[in-house]
């Protein structure tokens, strides 16, 4: 049977003195990080900071009609009687004018766009609204299409994927520029500019 003596007691003492000592140095390690977007357990990935990216979804439809008719006319006419007594040397004269002008005119310009696009936060607004840029260029077979966009965003408009429809952007600027041989063939040449230039 064991008996706690003074010399037991210290014995145990000393025991429980070391157990704590090295299980206090011991320090836990979290899979938890503190810092970046999941810092915090009700933050979620959108865009809110200068460089941060978000997807643009470019959906964009344009259709624009103008007729024009224009018409102008006009005639004069000047007859003179032959001269009598004193102005008997006057023989008699008849002149006449026209003139007249018609034009006509029409255009029709239909656009769809449809593209999806990465673009990055230049600048944060005072009162949260991102100033964001972006450039897709795609190359294949020579030919090149740019797509640039720019514009204000807000931030309550940016959906839970990081993801915004271009119809909210404000002052967007959407530009596409393409660079090939057939987009040369698509512009008209030298001379014919200078024609419709002149004329």
């Amino acid at each position: 049977m064991f008996n706690l003596t003074k010399k037991n007691i210290g014995l145990l003492l000393g025991f429980l003195c070391l157990v704590f000592s090295a299980t206090s140095s011991v320090s836990a390690m979290s899979l938890w990080s503190d810092t970046g977007a999941s810092s915090s357990l009700y933050s979620d990935y959108r865009a809110r900071a200068v460089g941060d990216t978000l997807t643009i979804i470019i959906s964009e439809s344009s259709s624009a009609n103008r007729a024009g008719n224009a018409a102008n006319s006009k005639t004069t006419s000047l007859s003179m009687d032959a001269g009598t007594g004193i102005f008997h040397g006057i023989a008699s004269a008849t002149a006449g004018n026209s003139d007249s002008f018609q034009a006509k005119g029409s255009i029709a310009n239909t656009n769809n766009v449809t593209a999806r696009m990465t673009a990055q936060v230049l600048e944060v607004k005072p009162n949260g609204d991102l100033i964001i840029s972006g450039t897709q260029s795609i190359k294949q077979n020579g030919e090149e299409q740019k797509i640039t966009i720019s514009g204000i965003v807000r931030q309550a408009d940016i959906t839970a994927d990081n993801t915004i429809l271009s119809s909210y952007i404000g002052n967007a600027q959407i530009k596409i520029d393409g660079n090939g041989p057939i987009a040369r063939k698509q512009r008209q040449g030298i001379i014919g500019q200078l024609l419709n230039f002149l004329f």
